[in-house]
């Protein structure tokens, strides 16, 4: 019998806050149990397993960034348009560090091209085009910022910067304003 209140969305969004509140890794479906007082059993109507439940959380993120991002991208571009993609970026992750991590999960093929995480990468294919980067070196930038923006936030949330006097935003838009004269200078080899 499906227990009134329970649904797959409902589900999802309250393991993403529950990987918000104890880690993405912590997240089972003993756990998401106990947040509604039910039996395990009970969730097995809406989600076949563990795995299930995190590729949902993972969906879910991947989503709600490329809708951050989106937003944020609105009607820029150049520097400002990759400043813009970055912070949301980092916003994203420090509001929520277990989705962020959910955002990171393996997905298999088929759902990874069904999912948003399609739109962030289109997204960064917009930022780049305002550089003017053709092939090879379009997919090398993407390649690059991912890199860099996923590092400096998963440094920066481990506490990897707070052993210094240099503010770690000062250091952020020191790194912005350096990748942004990369892509505007980059030559062809």
């Amino acid at each position: 019998m499906v227990r009134v209140g329970l649904t797959t969305e409902r589900l999802t969004r309250a393991g993403a806050e529950l990987a918000d509140e104890i880690g993405f890794d912590q997240v089972t479906l003993s756990e998401l149990a106990r947040q509604f007082d039910v039996k395990v059993a009970s969730l097995y109507s809406h989600l076949k397993n563990s795995q299930d439940l995190k590729t949902r959380i993972a969906l879910l993120s991947l989503e709600e960034l490329a809708d951050r991002v989106a937003a944020a991208l609105a009607g820029r571009a150049g520097k400002d348009a990759l400043a813009a993609f970055a912070d949301a970026y980092r916003d994203y992750a420090r509001e929520h560090p277990g989705r962020y991590d959910a955002a990171r999960l393996r997905l298999d093929p088929e759902t990874a091209a069904a999912s948003a995480g399609v739109r962030h990468a289109q997204m960064t294919r917009a930022i780049l085009r305002g550089y003017d980067l053709t092939e090879p070196d379009q997919t090398h930038a993407v390649r690059m910022l991912g890199s860099v923006f996923h590092g400096y936030v998963s440094l920066e949330m481990a506490g990897g910067f707070s052993h210094t006097a240099v503010d770690s935003q000062e250091s952020w838009v020191w790194i912005l304003d350096s990748l942004d004269v990369l892509l505007r200078n980059r030559t062809k080899p």
